[in-house]
């Protein structure tokens, strides 16, 4: 492509589309065709654009786990922010960018069960998360006997409270019709960012 001209808006489309059939069909069953017929574009302007699916969809990972960890690394690794203040600022964080992005979680969960050790080589979280300075507040809490239980169970927590509902939304919004739409789930979101610490409090005795 060198010497022409790169439709961004096209591209952007094509990664959009992408992303939807990805996430609705996972990698292995997903067709370029697919994804021509979902962006409603040519199928040669993909082959043009990203030249194989194997490239668009490691550029589409790329993308979503950098949305996912931005930013990420230097809350966990702050030593001043207490424990409960981390999983404050961290279901403020992702309940925002879940609500922008309610596809996201989706998308993720068919790469990790169907590759989990590409997931871990791209996405790294051995060194964002289990590295983290939140971990060794963590395990030097359970170590003092603040916590009577593995303290990892405190970020499988918040991060089962943070995601599940979105991973849910499909069948929380038809189940839950009337009482529920879009813009009920998202008041409900809202107000979990307030609940997720308490209860985490809570269930950590903190």
């Amino acid at each position: 492509m060198t010497g022409q001209t790169i439709d961004t808006s096209t591209e952007d489309k094509i990664k959009e589309a992408a992303r939807q059939v990805f996430t609705r069909k996972g990698y292995e069953a997903t067709k370029m065709r697919d994804i021509a017929a979902e962006a409603d574009i040519n199928l040669s302007l993909i082959n043009y654009y990203f030249r194989s699916k194997e490239r668009l969809f490691r550029l589409i990972m790329e993308e979503t786990t950098d949305k996912l960890l931005a930013g990420l690394r230097l809350l966990l690794n702050n030593p001043e922010l207490s424990l409960i203040q981390k999983v404050e600022k961290i279901a403020d964080h992702y309940i925002t960018l879940l609500l922008e992005h309610p596809n996201l979680p989706a998308f993720i969960l068919k790469e990790i069960l169907s590759n989990a050790e590409g997931f871990i080589a791209s996405a790294g979280p051995k060194q964002v998360i289990f590295e983290s300075h939140m971990v060794q507040q963590m395990i030097a809490l359970g170590a003092e006997g603040k916590i009577a239980f593995n303290p990892i169970h405190i970020f499988m927590n918040t991060l089962g409270m943070i995601v599940f509902p979105f991973i849910a939304r499909p069948v929380i919004l038809k189940a839950g019709a009337p009482l529920i739409n879009e813009d009920g789930f998202k008041n409900l979101m809202l107000e979990r960012k307030k609940l997720i610490p308490i209860w985490v409090a809570g269930m950590a005795g903190l």
